[in-house]
């Protein structure tokens, strides 16, 4: 009984001499392991274009269908993406999703980012809905903001030539 007593003291002694992991939340956050998967970004080029091109392989791929995109065809006077089209709708339901990742998987311009954060809150139902302006970065410093005119003819598709087999 006594050495029952004093192994229980030795424990409560160790204790109270090492550091607590206890972390006071909302002044420290803690750091997460390097493939975390959270909050969504939408992604931009240096340039400040967007990377989206609107082809919805990303709601394809979603297995909770929380992600809704709506594509328009890009101008030379408004330009928002490299490509023929860009997303004019971008939205993502944080209530259906579950964080596993396949938008990002599907996405071939890597336009679709789960970041590292994790503070993601909302108060009632339509604030879980984070539409596109919510989910893109901020313009980079040597940038420009979306849309921009372009001269006509710098983002032309050429078609290869049939005839010469060396353009294949």
């Amino acid at each position: 009984m006594l050495v029952e007593l004093l192994r229980g003291l030795k424990t409560t002694f160790k204790m109270m001499i090492d550091k607590p992991v206890t972390i006071q939340y909302p002044e420290e956050k803690r750091p997460v392991r390097p493939r975390y998967r959270g909050k969504h970004e939408l992604k931009r080029y240096d340039n400040g274009l967007e990377k989206c091109i609107g082809c919805a392989l990303c709601a394809a791929a979603c297995p909770a269908d929380a992600i809704f995109v709506e594509a328009s065809e890009n101008t030379d006077e408004e330009r928002y993406s490299p490509g023929d089209r860009y997303a004019s709708t971008y939205e993502i339901n944080f209530l259906r999703c579950i964080y596993c990742g396949y938008c990002e998987d599907a996405c071939p311009t890597e336009a679709i980012v789960l970041e590292h954060e994790y503070d993601v809150n909302f108060t009632n139902r339509l604030d879980a809905i984070f539409p596109k302006e919510k989910l893109m970065v901020a313009v980079p410093s040597d940038g420009k903001s979306t849309p921009q005119e372009t001269k006509p003819g710098t983002f032309t598709r050429s078609i290869p030539n049939m005839e010469n087999p060396k353009d294949y």
